[in-house]
């Protein structure tokens, strides 16, 4: 009878020590579950500052893009602006105009090829 007790003594304790160690198990794996949960919120705002970052890059490059186009614009209608009348040198400011417009295109579709 001794034996049964002792025997079941320290089956209760085995018992015991591994709804323990269950118990920690559980725990943990909650614990992980939350953090998964508060890592994976974290993400999705990282992901929708990104989101809004990148249309604010996109909107502020085709503002200078526009700035740029705007700039050339008034840069050629000053090389094409004719000043006391000499026509001949407005001639070759546009012949040139012409030349790199026409090596721009040739650019173009090298790389196209």
């Amino acid at each position: 009878m001794a034996q049964n007790q002792c025997a079941d003594s320290h089956k209760r304790c085995y018992m015991e020590a591994e709804s323990k160690t269950i118990n920690q198990f559980a725990t943990r794996v909650r614990q992980m579950i939350l953090q998964y949960q508060s890592v994976t919120k974290q993400n999705e705002d990282l992901c929708r500052q990104v989101a809004e970052q990148q249309q604010r890059i996109e909107k502020l490059e085709a503002r200078l893009q526009q700035q740029r186009n705007d700039y050339e614009s008034l840069k050629l209608a000053r090389m094409v602006e004719i000043t006391d009348g000499d026509m001949q040198a407005a001639q070759k400011r546009l012949a040139k105009l012409i030349r790199d417009v026409d090596k721009c295109i040739t650019l173009i579709n090298e790389k196209q090829v």
